[in-house]
């Protein structure tokens, strides 16, 4: 088994303790979140809270892609969250990836980074509509996404539970994006896919009223216009998304 690994320059000091957790991830660390694909575990170390993803073992053609042709989702989460730092967007600090190969292509990877401790995540503002200062935050949500499309970063799992949400002190509050492996860089966003972007964020209308109003804002661009189109792509999502689900219901029907 040969291993590839890359550390940020700034972490090389806790390299030593790091791949031991690696060596040893099965048998130690406290599991974060319902680890239904992939596997996080946290871990203190020393003063630093860390926070490891497994990979879920690729199948075989995957396995071959991302030895041989494609990066693996650690190595582009790591890279992805380097390049949004550079464009001053939040996300947990990068500190490595762990790539485990044999001639027959990957068999495990890992991405490390520190954890974040946060106040919600955007699930919450679906969810509980009574949430302290809810129209706030949807709204200066709305500005960080507007700043993700101006920078032309598309990043393709905008979804409620990928953006972490931290109140400061003066009461304005950071965004964080998380799961970071599939992303897309752009010279200029088209309206259709900004907009398209934002669909799987809610099912609610009033918040996507609210989040057109912000946008239509920051942008100068025509509020009707901004609503119906991301109203018209949000509801074809979730359309979409319960047509799915109903059609694996159906076809996993034996497993009852």
């Amino acid at each position: 088994m040969k291993t590839a690994i890359y550390f940020n320059s700034e972490y090389l000091s806790i390299k030593k303790e790091i791949f031991n957790i690696i060596e040893n991830f099965n048998n130690s660390g406290l599991i974060f979140g319902d680890g239904n694909r992939n596997i996080i575990k946290i871990f203190e170390l020393n003063s630093t809270k860390i926070n490891i993803k497994s990979f879920k073992k690729p199948h075989l053609l995957n396995s071959i892609i991302y030895k041989y042709i494609r990066k693996s989702k650690a190595r582009r989460s790591f890279e992805y969250a380097n390049r949004l730092l550079a464009n001053q967007i939040g996300t947990p600090q990068p500190i490595a990836y762990f790539e485990y190969t044999n001639l027959y292509g990957l068999k495990s990877s890992f991405y490390v980074s520190e954890h974040l401790e946060c106040d919600l995540t955007f699930r919450e503002l679906v969810q509980i509509p009574e949430f302290p200062n809810h129209e706030i935050i949807l709204r200066q949500f709305t500005r960080f996404s507007y700043l993700l499309h101006q920078k032309g970063i598309e990043f393709l799992d905008h979804s409620p539970g990928n953006t972490l949400i931290k109140k400061n002190e003066n009461g304005s509050y950071d965004f964080f994006l998380v799961d970071l492996n599939r992303m897309t860089f752009h010279q200029n966003m088209s309206f259709h896919s900004r907009m398209k972007n934002l669909c799987r964020l809610t099912y609610k209308e009033e918040m996507v009223k609210i989040m057109s109003n912000e946008y239509a804002i920051v942008s100068g661009e025509s509020e009707d216009i901004i609503f119906r189109t991301l109203w018209k792509m949000t509801t074809d999502f979730q359309n979409q998304y319960f047509r799915k689900r109903r059609l694996k219901k159906k076809l996993k029907f034996w497993k009852k």
